[in-house]
């Protein structure tokens, strides 16, 4: 084959192999900064599996599993009937206070059956910040949605994921005179972390803020007499708090200190699956495999 014919092929495959793009016919719209708005909706996904989200699957679990596993021998037996103290078919107990006979079963339900896949497993935090002086005047929450944002990484839709809310406000729902404090005043906001931003701000948290924060003995647990049957007991929630020390620990904040007028206090909530009777149990064995430290009184 002659040089020309050589180079006639390879013309004709780069013709074919890199076509034109096609012509957009539907002109795109400008946003407020007169940049273009592409007609597609675009979502960022995730680059890379976390770090803390890879140990889980691969090593928490099953260790978790083992742990927390209940063998039972058969079917369960069903559940105890609860009867209403009134017939509620009757009219003249129809609006009355219902209460069910047996008193509260809360604390006695027992939890799922153990299975690969009802394995207690983290499934969002929830941060809380409250600021005191917003009661006066709400321009004082500037600061504390500002360092949440930075501390979370969260914006309302951010990455085009529709269950991103971002930081938002937190309204007083009861009275509280000591603080005066009236329903539907802001007194603070809180954000909720999911997925791999979850996960990052564990990460930060039990690397960069508990290792160089003094005197922390770690999220202290209830002593041994106490009893499970109670609401946080059954309900999978471990939560703690940070002093106001801890928000300057945070890579995102100590950065540019400057930035922020003043560092506020946060309540941090690892919120799990875990139900039934043992869940405090399961959600602390949970957090403990993320590094982080528990103590008892």
């Amino acid at each position: 084959m002659s040089v020309a014919a050589v180079a006639e092929t390879i013309q004709r495959s780069a013709a074919t192999t890199f076509r034109r793009p096609p012509r957009i016919r539907q002109p795109l719209r400008l946003d407020r900064n007169r940049l273009p708005i592409p007609n597609l909706r675009i979502v960022v996904g995730d680059t890379h599996q976390s770090r803390l989200e890879e140990h889980y699957h691969n090593t928490l679990s099953d260790d978790l599993m083992y742990m927390t596993y209940i063998h039972e021998d058969g079917p369960r037996p069903p559940p105890r009937q609860i009867r209403l103290t009134y017939d509620p078919n009757d009219p003249y107990t129809k609006n009355r206070h219902n209460p069910p006979v047996g008193g509260s079963q809360l604390g006695k339900k027992p939890p799922p059956p153990s299975t690969s896949k009802n394995v207690v497993r983290l499934e969002k935090i929830a941060i809380h910040s409250m600021v005191r002086e917003a009661i006066t005047s709400k321009s004082n929450l500037i600061g504390a949605i500002t360092a949440l944002r930075a501390l979370s990484g969260e914006n309302p839709n951010g990455g085009g994921r529709e269950s991103s809310d971002g930081v938002q406000v937190a309204i007083a729902k009861t009275t509280a005179h000591k603080w005066k404090v009236r329903p539907g005043v802001p007194i603070g906001c809180t954000v909720e972390l999911k997925g791999p931003k979850m996960y990052e701000f564990l990460g930060t948290l039990v690397e960069f803020v508990l290792p160089r924060l003094r005197e922390f003995p770690g999220i202290v647990m209830p002593p041994m007499s106490q009893s499970m049957a109670t609401p946080s007991g059954v309900s999978g929630v471990v939560s703690f708090g940070l002093p106001p020390e801890a928000m300057g620990l945070f890579p995102q904040i100590e950065l540019n200190m400057d930035m922020y007028p003043k560092s506020y206090g946060m309540h941090i909530h690892f919120i799990t699956n875990a139900e039934g009777v043992g869940a405090q149990n399961r959600a602390r064995a949970l957090v403990s495999g993320f590094q982080v430290p528990l103590s008892r009184k």
